[in-house]
């Protein structure tokens, strides 16, 4: 069983590592694509930031997961590392605001309707980033191996996120 949790914790600290490295490369589509200019929209920039943040902190919850069951025997977080996640928590909330305040503005002031590509780039970067926010501080969204797909199938309903759970454990 031991075996299987390293795999399962290391596989998604990798997942989390590539996914940050995936997206890296949004930034270089304003040289292929100039027109959108979306070096000049904040909102871009803060939604890839909140996405490529959000990542880091997934890599880094389940690199901790991992390294603690391979050094010390043990699956449960540090209590030290999800304080630490507990304050990123809210950070993620008010870079969220921050996001939602500055796409309305940029809505609001964009001359004409529909919004921009760039505008729908960023909200769908923000959109993605939100998803990857529930899926680690709220409820589990990938369902990937049988016993979570059993879970889904049995009770019709996600499940709490494992960073969730352990949020609980602290006051």
């Amino acid at each position: 069983m031991k075996k299987v949790l390293e795999h399962r914790f290391k596989s998604l600290y990798e997942g989390e590592r590539f996914a940050i490295l995936l997206f890296i490369p949004i930034i270089l589509i304003n040289y292929g694509f100039p027109d959108l200019q979306l070096y000049s929209l904040p909102s871009f920039w803060v939604s890839f930031f909140l996405l490529e943040f959000i990542l880091i902190q997934g890599a880094y919850y389940w690199h901790s997961k991992w390294k603690r069951l391979t050094t010390e025997n043990k699956s449960i977080t540090p209590i030290k590392t999800i304080k630490y996640l507990k304050r990123l928590k809210t950070i993620n909330i008010y870079i969220i605001a921050l996001f939602i305040l500055l796409f309305f503005i940029e809505l609001y002031f964009y001359d004409s309707f529909p919004p921009s590509k760039a505008l729908l780039l960023s909200g769908f970067l923000f959109i993605f980033a939100v998803l990857e926010f529930v899926n680690y501080f709220y409820v589990q969204l990938a369902y990937f191996n049988s016993s979570d797909i059993r879970y889904l199938i049995k009770t019709k309903k996600l499940k709490r996120s494992s960073l969730n759970k352990e949020l609980k454990r602290i006051p």
